[in-house]
């Protein structure tokens, strides 16, 4: 699973396809779908000051996200050590049920 950033005409985008993260087993367990809009929720539970400055187009097969170049660099930055690691993600998933959050996915 690669995080890949673009630049398009000056529109800058993120995409991960959803394909083979080394957290999906964990999102499985926890009774989620490790689809882009599972993705989605936890980048904006997980990283709300980052998620503010985004749009998303996520699908179920891709996360993507919009923004300025150095906002989607801060997420391809935190997104990145959570997609390799399980811990994280249950960690993430956790504190997310815990306070109320509901996963779109």
């Amino acid at each position: 699973m690669t995080i890949d950033l673009h630049d398009f005409d000056g529109e800058h985008s993120l995409t991960l396809n959803t394909d083979g993260s080394a957290a999906d087993d964990a999102v499985v367990a926890a009774g989620h779908e490790p689809n882009g809009y599972f993705w989605e929720g936890l980048v904006q539970f997980a990283w709300p000051d980052i998620a503010e400055d985004l749009d998303f187009d996520s699908e179920a097969g891709m996360f993507c996200a919009a923004g300025s170049p150095s906002g989607l660099a801060r997420l391809k930055k935190a997104l990145g050590a959570v997609i390799t690691s399980p811990e994280a993600v249950r960690d993430i998933i956790a504190r997310a049920e815990a306070s109320g959050f509901a996963f779109d996915d």
